[in-house]
């Protein structure tokens, strides 16, 4: 079977808008192979007011105060000796509504996308108070310690390494699954020719300045300007992010954009893809075989991902603005370097998926079940 059958409870978050698209794609999958799926955010779980304050927390220090993230991240998500900080008393606060939930959806198996999400679960499953399996998918490069519970049943995760230190960690199953990405990245664009045509350049090739759906990131005008001195046609997006558009569109010769939903079609009218945070853009562009290079990236797990990324040798990473450069003239022409990047990238598409799963179905197969 291509994947398992039964009822899947999905918790994702909205934090930007990968773990979304991650549990579309999740849902999707299993539900061609004859699965019902609910997806539901877990920011929704916590105590009214609770969620969306923990949102915007990260939002603002992602956009005004960077190192202050990078400091919660050192704390709370890096691994280290002796005892730190962790998600517990946040992760308590959605446990009852969960279990409300449960009782209420009779999932087979609850699936997390998000972090937060993997705590609850663990927690919950490590007591008893959760009967049905719990499964993580890790939608990061950088395989944090908030992503790791041994109460959770079993792990998918973007490659073979990444798993096997999963499994270190915390002595659960753990596979590659893969990056879960919607098919319509990894099949030919119809729209490219559109693009093309509307992102002219006079000879310049078009490269992609991703900033994710929330337009963070520092230095975007910067960048834009290196490109374009490069000789490539610097191409912003600006999410949806009206400020950040503005000013780009005021400072550098760019050709700005704000949300896409044609994403497939611009990529494939785009020789590169600079990233900042290892997220989902990356994956996307990685399936449309766009070279990723990762650039001025955010402080936390997009910095600690981007690096993992660039050793899993699937992209490239760029310390500097000559570095960049360096990496867009390798990667956007013809090439050994090009073919040799697109085609490791590939390979994360070459994955189980959520077969894996289909073992959490099975009474013998729910390891750990309370």
């Amino acid at each position: 079977m291509n994947a398992p059958q039964g009822r899947f409870l999905i918790l994702s978050a909205g934090m930007g808008s990968g773990h979304h698209a991650v549990a579309a794609e999740l849902a999707r999958r299993l539900e061609a192979g004859g699965g019902r799926t609910r997806t539901v955010d877990v920011l929704g779980l916590l105590p009214p007011g609770a969620g969306r304050g923990l949102r915007t927390f990260y939002r603002t220090a992602i956009h005004h105060a960077p190192a202050v993230y990078a400091g919660v991240y050192a704390a709370f998500f890096r691994a280290g000796e002796g005892p730190r900080p962790g998600s517990a008393p946040l992760a308590a606060l959605a446990e009852r509504r969960l279990l409300g939930l449960v009782r209420q959806e009779r999932p087979d198996v609850v699936v997390s996308v998000f972090h937060l999400a993997a705590q609850v679960t663990g927690r919950l499953r490590a007591r008893g108070a959760l009967t049905v399996p719990s499964a993580v998918a890790v939608t990061d490069f950088a395989v944090h310690r908030q992503w790791l519970h041994p109460g959770n049943d079993l792990y998918l995760c973007l490659t073979q390494d990444l798993a096997d230190g999963v499994r270190r960690a915390v002595r659960r199953p753990a596979y590659a699954s893969g990056a879960l990405v919607a098919p319509r990245f990894l099949a030919p664009a119809e729209t490219a020719g559109d693009w093309n045509r509307r992102l002219g350049g006079r000879g310049r090739p078009p490269v992609l300045i991703s900033t994710g759906a929330w337009g963070a990131g520092g230095g975007v005008g910067k960048t834009a300007r290196l490109v374009a001195s490069a000789g490539y046609r610097p191409v912003v997006l600006c999410g949806r992010n009206d400020r950040l558009l503005r000013e780009v569109s005021r400072v550098a010769p760019a050709h700005v954009l704000g949300w896409v939903e044609d994403m497939p079609g611009l990529l494939a009218a785009s020789r590169a893809l600079v990233d900042n945070a290892a997220g989902q853009t990356a994956l996307e562009a990685m399936a449309a075989g766009v070279p990723v290079i990762s650039f001025r990236t955010i402080p936390g797990h997009g910095k600690a991902g981007a690096l993992t990324m660039a050793e899993q040798g699937v992209s490239a990473y760029a310390p500097g603005p000559g570095a960049l450069v360096r990496a867009l003239d390798a990667l956007t022409r013809p090439g050994p370097a090009r073919e040799r990047r697109i085609s490791a990238a590939a390979g994360l598409f070459a994955g189980e998926g959520v077969r894996p799963l289909e073992a959490l179905l099975r009474p013998a197969g729910r390891l750990g079940a309370g």
